[in-house]
């Protein structure tokens, strides 16, 4: 006998949909109040939200009339027709998740709008009516939820404890955080207050507020419009990762949302960046077309369709791997153990970093100081006209070079007219060197270190001596090339072999350590890759050629993927009955053996997908270069060394081997002179 549910039962089963869990319940309500126009929501749990949930927001709020229906399931304001789900931009339109929620919880609804007098508290239990009162309160809305599933004790004995449920509401206060950065959001667990964002539109800030100094500190940023896609946000460096995908986090039109696309574009473009198994840290905002996405497909909208998957997986990784080539990625380590660490940087925040010298260094300074004092070279003529040297003063260096004396003295110049223009041009903001107090007057000239940066900047320029323009000050200190670059490899000053693994090279005030291993098997690797692509694989002729004889489904995948294997240097063709002929195979790729290599390609085709995925071909080519590259304990000559620093700079990522490994890390000089007690912070 078929019956008709009864109102309660369909509204509690309807709420499973939507309402698995505490977190559930906390992300309707605090999208519901980013709808509503909100800048600023609190969060506040207790027992992980099974006991008690509020959510607080200084919204448009809900008119007094409008309350007791706003907890009818499929009430909305976001929609009316069909044709409203193709250009909707608000987190939820269904009309669901009061009804839901209400139909498991005890519900308490404080609410006023901004030209009401006095606003409405509205409270329903498991669906029915409680009470219904008007109530001072302030503009807003305000939404508690206590006992969580009182009403279907079943559930509840599939939820998780108190700790893990409130994890997972802290994870999703984290994307709603990160997903909109021009919201306040403040986030009080059991009494104590666990995130708060000043909804100031940073989205930096958001992340360090919530990742801290060590995440914020290396985020590289993304910012493209193509018309059609649009990404803006940040990427982490290769070593801001983690074992999970937690670090991963991306929004489409503001909503946080689960795809497969833009997951595995994402991982795509750190491919050979990262260490395998580690995943990396994004925070990206995607606009795209409205009228090509539906959200629909999942009860809690956490998961899209995209008309133009392919267009948007190539948008997406060529986003992230531009942003990870423009900076140079190498690790700065650190000499410091946490607690000194953490020791420094509370002394850093109370004062600047302190260089106290040596004695017999402060002579040395006071010495090297004299000497530069001296290369301009003062001379003082006096009123007779006899010239005799310029006397030290205590004053600074600056002051002393410059001559920044007392109102007293009024400055004049004479000199060697060349001499004074070109003074003047190398630093045009300064004023002319003073005379003294007897009318005697000096001349400088210019130090040769700055004659040197205005020749360069001249050739830069093109320009002659007569036509040179003014010098800025910035200008002085000549820019710092990048170590990976051709502008900076001749002035890497190769130091030798440590251990018969690692190379020392100083460049720039800092010691870089290349691992041999590592930085040849990435050279190895983009060889294979190349010659792969540029299908310019070398192959050696079998005589006679070999005939395979295969089951049906092998066969058709071998003749499917037929290109592919002549792009790794199979020449194969169909031979009848389920059989191949290989009449060439690659000629010992780097050591390994053609046939297994044949083997693992078609094992690679046997699986479900029945293609040969880019993880596979990629793991093979890195394993390839692995066992080609010199190793670890070797001994090479300096020579070898320094040409492979320069294979290093023809590739697009020098930076890790094909398996994620770091090629080389850095050691600056200042982490060296804290060890050694130069530096006190």
């Amino acid at each position: 006998m078929i019956k008709v549910l009864d109102q309660s039962t369909i509204n509690k089963i309807a709420a499973g949909e939507v309402v698995e869990r505490p977190s559930s319940v906390v992300k309707e309500l605090v999208e519901n109040a980013i709808d509503a126009g909100a800048n600023a929501v609190t969060v506040e749990i207790k027992e992980g939200g099974l006991s008690f949930i509020r959510i607080t927001d200084n919204g448009q709020g809900i008119e007094k009339d409008d309350v007791p229906t706003a907890f009818v399931r499929h009430a909305t304001s976001k929609i009316t027709t069909i044709e409203d789900l193709l250009s909707v931009s608000s987190l939820g339109f269904r009309g669901e998740a009061l009804a839901s929620i209400a139909a498991v919880a005890q519900v308490e609804c404080i609410t006023k709008t901004a030209h009401s007098l006095t606003g409405i508290r509205y409270e329903i239990h498991g669906g029915k009516e409680i009470a219904s009162e008007e109530i001072g309160a302030p503009t807003g809305t305000t939404i508690i939820v206590r006992n969580l599933f009182y009403n279907v004790p079943a559930r509840k004995k599939f939820l998780k404890t108190a700790m893990t449920e409130g994890s997972y509401i802290t994870e999703l206060i984290t994307r709603l955080a990160l997903s909109h950065p021009e919201v306040s959001f403040k986030y009080i667990i059991n009494g104590s207050n666990k995130i708060a964002t000043s909804g100031n539109g940073a989205l930096k800030d958001v992340i360090y507020h919530v990742y801290g100094k060590d995440v914020s500190a290396n985020l590289l940023p993304v910012k493209r419009d193509t018309g059609e896609f649009g990404a803006e946000g940040y990427v982490g460096k290769a070593f801001v990762s983690k074992g999970n995908r937690s670090f991963e986090h991306y929004f489409v039109n503001g909503r946080y949302i689960r795809s497969n696309i833009i997951t595995k574009a994402i991982e795509e473009a750190y491919k050979s960046f990262v260490m395998i198994h580690k995943f990396p840290f994004t925070c990206l905002h995607f606009k795209l077309d409205s009228t090509k996405l539906d959200v629909n497909v999942h009860p809690a909208k956490m998961e899209f369709k995209y008309a133009e998957g392919e267009k948007l997986f190539d948008f997406v990784k060529d986003c992230v791997r531009q942003a990870l080539l423009q900076d140079e990625m190498i690790p700065d380590v650190s000499l410091r153990t946490a607690k000194e660490q953490r020791a420094i940087t509370i002394e850093q925040q109370r004062k600047s970093t302190l260089h106290v010298p040596e004695p017999f260094e402060q002579k040395a300074r006071e010495k090297h100081n004299q000497d530069i004092f001296n290369s301009y070279e003062g001379v003082v003529t006096d009123p007779s006209g006899k010239d005799k040297i310029l006397s030290g003063t205590k004053l600074p260096l600056s002051e002393q070079t410059f001559g920044n004396l007392n109102d007293q003295t009024q400055p004049t110049i004479t000199g060697n007219e060349s001499t004074m223009s070109q003074q003047k041009e190398v630093f045009p903001e300064r004023k002319p060197a003073p005379s003294g107090p007897d009318n005697t007057t000096f001349q400088m000239k210019i130090p040769q270190q700055e004659q040197r940066v205005q020749q360069t900047l001249l050739k830069k320029e093109n320009l002659t001596p007569d036509d040179k323009p003014p010098l800025k000050e910035e200008q002085i200190t000549l820019p710092v090339e990048q170590f990976i670059s051709e502008a900076a490899r001749p002035a890497h000053r190769l130091i030798g072999q440590l251990f018969r693994t690692y190379w020392l090279i100083e460049y720039d005030n800092k010691l870089y350590i290349m691992d041999q291993h590592a930085a040849h098997e990435k050279v190895m690797f983009e060889r294979l890759m190349k010659q792969m692509s540029e299908k310019n694989v070398i192959s050696q002729q079998l005589l006679p050629p070999k005939v395979l004889h295969l089951d049906n489904i092998e066969h058709t995948l071998i003749m499917n993927q037929i290109e592919l294997f002549r792009q790794t240097g199979f020449d194969l063709e169909d031979f009848g009955d389920d059989s191949i002929v290989i009449r060439s195979m690659p000629d010992d790729i780097m050591g390994v053996d053609p046939q297994q290599l044949f083997d693992a390609l078609l094992n690679s085709l046997l699986d479900e997908t029945g293609s040969i995925s880019i993880d596979f071909f990629v793991e093979k080519l890195s394993g390839m270069a692995c066992k080609a590259a010199i190793k670890g304990n070797w001994d090479i000559s300096v020579q070898e060394a320094d040409a492979l620093l320069d294979e290093l700079l023809t590739l697009e990522n020098p930076y890790n081997c094909p398996h994620g490994r770091p090629t080389m890390i850095t050691l600056t000089k200042t982490e060296l002179e804290r060890k050694f007690k130069r530096i006190q912070n």
